[in-house]
């Protein structure tokens, strides 16, 4: 392995390791404010144990998220001097734009809404609550943006190899960012959606069934059965953009290597790049061309159009491309499946039985592997470009020694494991804790706090 292709390593596991806490911190945050509301509108205390409860899951992931961001950020000068020095005059300020409008706002009110409760008024803390979702909503934002522009540039010009801004609306309102910041905030959404409904089954199973968390139950089904149909919708939306402006990312999804009418929808198969055909191949005849292009006779894009006159190719690698496209709508419609069927069956019962409750508790990290498959996927797919047309990754990368990035390698991978591992164990002993925690009547008296302040960080009840 060499410089470059350690370096993608690296990156791809720091990338990875940090989204997931993003993922859930974005949604997760305006879950928090849904009970706070429904807490000062009702009275019913049911609503703030879950928002207590939930709030513990909410600070750690924060935590993970901010830690794992700066680690993150030294890569640009550490493994990819190029990318700086090349378009560091856009993706430059558009980082500091999300310093100032999103990481100031959620470090001064993630204070209030943590340990102000007992200190501020109901309102105050409703409004904190609020200021810090929307917080972490405009920090995806602003890194969505810039991760947008590297796929569909615009608004800027070359001078000396170097990248200069001359229309900021068109450089934040790129072709790709509008489907890109949906689509992320929706997965978002999911992911806290089946990651509340799978802890809450957890805690069901150990004998948990208080209102507080038959409430926060209900809500994750309740937002996985509405937001799943609007996630394949916007993904589809997603994909006739990117058939737009990156047909031979969308080629290489489909693992399609002639353009014609009538492309087949690949169900599996085993993409041969060498030989530039496909192996054991399953598919439905027509279906690519009629979910790319909604019509069984239309001309879908084949990889065989990207290659040079000189034999060098012009797109992605196929394989990865193929698969994690695949993982990502498979779990999709798992989601779907399971959000709708439990919904129906806690709808009838006002409940949910031992069944349901085997099959959530391992979805609740299916938000996860989406997210991860669907990222792999937008990553991966924008090679052998960093920032398309304008940089290629293998120009940006440093002249560090292999074996120097293969030891840090090493390292971020031995440490991340360790903090994965104890994330989802402590998650998974809070859940248990509170499962053994005799339920409170519900009181329609609003102090406007809870009355044991310590129980929000585990160290009360």
């Amino acid at each position: 392995m060499d410089t470059l292709l350690l370096s993608r390593i690296q990156f791809a596991a720091n990338i990875s390791f940090h989204i997931l806490f993003p993922t859930i911190t974005i949604a997760l945050g305006w879950l928090l404010l849904w009970f706070r509301l429904r807490f000062n509108r009702t009275g019913d205390q049911a609503y703030m144990d879950a928002y207590f409860f939930w709030v513990k899951v909410f600070a750690l992931s924060f935590a993970m998220g901010v830690v794992s961001g700066i680690t993150m950020s030294f890569q640009f000068g550490t493994n990819w001097p190029g990318f700086m020095e090349s378009v560091g005059n856009i993706a430059g300020p558009l980082l500091a734009y999300e310093v100032l409008t999103a990481f100031f706002l959620e470090a001064v009110f993630l204070g209030i809404m943590l340990f102000g409760f007992r200190r501020v008024s109901g309102r105050v803390h409703t409004l904190a609550t609020f200021l810090v979702a929307f917080g972490t909503t405009m920090s995806a934002f602003w890194i969505l943006v810039l991760n947008s522009w590297m796929h569909t540039p615009q608004g800027y010009e070359i001078r000396d190899g170097v990248a200069y801004a001359t229309d900021w609306l068109a450089i934040v309102f790129n072709p790709s960012m509008p489907y890109r910041l949906v689509h992320v905030l929706l997965a978002s959404g999911l992911t806290v959606a089946f990651l509340v409904a799978g802890l809450s089954a957890l805690r069901w199973l150990f004998g948990d069934r208080g209102r507080a968390n038959m409430l926060a139950l209900r809500s994750g089904l309740t937002l996985g059965a509405v937001l799943i149909p609007l996630q394949i919708l916007a993904g589809d939306l997603h994909g006739l953009n990117t058939l737009e402006h990156q047909p031979q990312k969308v080629a290489a999804m489909e693992a399609n290597w002639e353009t014609g009418p009538r492309v087949p929808l690949v169900l599996f198969a085993i993409p041969d790049e060498a030989a530039r055909e496909n192996r054991f191949e399953i598919g439905i005849p027509g279906g690519a061309s009629l979910i790319l292009k909604h019509d069984l006779d239309g001309v879908v894009p084949g990889l065989n159009d990207f290659v040079a006159e000189d034999g060098t190719v012009l797109h992605p690698p196929v394989t990865p491309l193929f698969f994690a496209f695949r993982i990502m709508v498979g779990v999709g419609f798992a989601m779907l499946f399971v959000a709708w069927i439990g919904s129906f069956v806690i709808w009838r019962r006002g409940d949910i039985n031992r069944p349901l409750a085997f099959v959530l508790v391992p979805m609740a990290l299916s938000g996860w592997v989406a997210t991860l498959a669907g990222w792999y996927t937008t990553e991966i797919g924008r090679q052998p470009w960093l920032v398309s047309g304008v940089l290629k990754t293998a120009d940006a990368v440093t002249t560090v020694p292999a074996t120097s990035v293969g030891i840090t390698l090493a390292a971020y991978l031995l440490v991340y494991a360790a903090l994965i591992a104890a994330y989802l164990s402590v998650i998974v002993a809070l859940a248990l804790k509170a499962a053994k925690v005799p339920q409170r009547p519900p009181s329609v008296k609003d102090p406007g706090i809870d009355p044991d302040p310590a129980m929000a960080f585990g160290m009360g009840r």
